[in-house]
C-alpha cells in the first residue's frame, strides 16, 4: 500500500531524538568533508512531516561530512510526481537532480524511458551493503537504490486474541467472525499475504488463473471481515473501539498507538509481512550525478539508515546487525520476514486484479 511518508509524529522521534543525532558523524566512517564551494543537490522527498524531518535531521549532516548544500523540493505521491517528471523532461526542466520513487512507479519511470539517469555503483560503495532486492536495475544499468522502507503487518488486540503465528489463523471463523478489518484497495497487499499464505507467493500473481484462486481465497475470508477500510483512520478508530479485533495496518503507527496504551500488537507471523520501500533516482538531464552518488553513498550507511530509523521512524534496508539500532529500535519499526509484493503482477495486470478483486468485494 503505497504511503506518502509519515503521517504522525513518531514516538521515537521523541524519545531517540538526542540518540539519534549524537554519534552520527562518529559512526558514519565518512570523513571530514572537503569542501567544494558552490556544490549542492536537488532532493525531492513526500512533503509535511517527512520531508521536514530530512531538511532537520539528515540533510545538514550530510552537509556537514561533504561540503554539498542540500535544497528540498516537496514531491506529491509517487505517480503525480511522474507526471511532473514526465512534462518537466517535455520542457527540457530537471525540478529535482534527486528524487524519491517507489517500486511500482520506478518500474514505470523505467519502462516510459528517458526519466532516469543510470547511477554509478563505483562512486557509491555502501549501497552494495543493502539487500540486492533494493537495487533496480533496468536496461539502461542501475537506477534506483533503496533510501528506506515500511511495513504493513499483522495486527491484533492482544487482550482479546493470542497472537497468531500464521496469517492462515485470520480464516479461523471461530476467533475471527466479523472482527477484521481489512483494506479495501486492491493494492493493499492483502492479495501478497494471501499468496505467500497458501499459494507459492509472489510466482502465483504472475498469472491470471492464479490471481483468481488468490481472489477466491481472500473471498473465504469475508465472513470474518466486519471493516473493509479505506482510510487509516477507520482502521485505528475500530481497533481503538474494538470494532475490530484483528486485520492488516502499518506497524510503525500500530506501535505508536500501543505506547500511547491503546490495545494493538503488531505481528510478525510466519509468512511475514509486506514490506514496501522507496528509491533513489537520479533525473535524465541532472548535471549533479556527482553530488547524487555522495548522497545516495551517504543515505546507504548503516548510521544514516539507524538515524532515519530514529527520526523518521521508516525501517532499514540493512540487517539490525549491520546498524547500532537496539533490539527495542528495531522492533519499532522493522522485522523478519517480510514479503516482497508483486509489483510488476500490479503493472501489468492492475486492471484485471482491481476488476476481480472489486467483483469479489460486490458478491454476496
Amino acid at each position: 500500500l503505497a504511503r506518502t511518508g509519515a503521517v504522525r509524529v513518531s514516538r521515537r522521534t521523541i524519545l531517540k531524538g538526542a540518540a539519534g543525532m549524537a554519534g552520527l558523524a562518529a559512526a558514519s566512517g565518512l570523513g571530514a568533508p572537503a569542501l567544494a564551494q558552490g556544490r549542492s543537490l536537488r532532493i525531492g522527498s513526500y512533503g509535511g512531516y517527512f520531508e521536514n524531518s530530512f531538511k532537520e535531521h539528515v540533510y545538514p549532516k550530510f552537509t556537514e561530512a561533504t561540503g554539498i548544500a542540500v535544497e528540498s523540493v516537496t514531491q506529491p505521491n509517487s505517480s503525480d510526481w511522474l507526471v511532473t517528471m514526465q512534462n518537466a523532461a517535455q520542457s527540457g526542466t530537471v525540478p529535482a537532480d534527486l528524487s524519491l520513487y517507489a517500486r511500482d512507479t520506478m518500474i514505470r519511470a523505467s519502462r516510459i524511458g528517458g526519466l532516469l539517469a543510470p547511477l554509478q555503483p563505483a562512486a557509491m560503495p555502501r549501497a552494495e551493503g543493502l539487500d540486492p532486492k533494493f537495487l533496480y536495475t533496468a536496461d539502461s544499468g542501475l537506477v534506483g537504490v533503496g533510501a528506506m522502507s515500511w511495513f504493513t503487518s499483522m495486527v491484533v488486540n492482544p487482550n482479546v486474541v493470542e497472537a497468531p503465528t500464521s496469517w492462515a489463523e485470520f480464516w479461523d471463523p471461530s476467533t475471527y467472525e466479523a472482527s477484521l478489518g481489512i483494506s479495501k484497495l486492491y493494492n493493499s497487499h492483502f492479495l501478497d499475504i494471501t499468496a505467500a499464505t497458501f499459494f507459492d507467493g509472489e510466482a502465483t500473481m504472475r498469472s491470471k488463473d492464479g490471481i483468481v484462486a488468490v481472489v477466491e481465497k481472500v473471498a473465504e475470508l469475508k465472513g470474518n471481515v466486519a471493516l473493509w477500510w479505506s482510510a487509516e483512520s477507520q482502521m485505528e478508530q475500530g481497533m481503538k473501539n474494538e470494532d475490530v479485533v484483528g486485520g492488516i495496518y502499518y506497524h510503525d503507527v500500530a506501535g505508536i498507538m500501543a505506547a500511547e496504551g491503546f490495545p494493538i500488537a503488531s505481528i510478525f507471523p510466519k509468512e511475514g509481512n509486506p514490506q514496501d520501500y522507496g528509491s533513489w533516482c537520479l533525473a535524465e538531464g541532472s548535471e549533479k550525478a556527482e553530488e547524487a552518488a555522495a548522497f545516495i553513498d551517504f543515505s546507504s550507511d548503516p548510521a544514516t539508515q539507524a538515524l532515519m530509523s530514529r527520526m523518521i521512524g521508516t525501517a532499514p534496508l540493512l540487517p539490525q546487525a549491520a546498524t547500532d539500532l537496539t533490539d527495542e529500535e528495531f522492533a519499532a519499526v522493522s522485522g523478519t520476514p517480510a514479503i516482497t509484493p508483486a509489483y510488476e503482477a500490479y503493472l501489468d495486470m492492475g486492471e484485471f486484479i482491481k476488476e476481480t478483486w472489486e467483483k469479489m468485494l460486490a458478491a454476496a
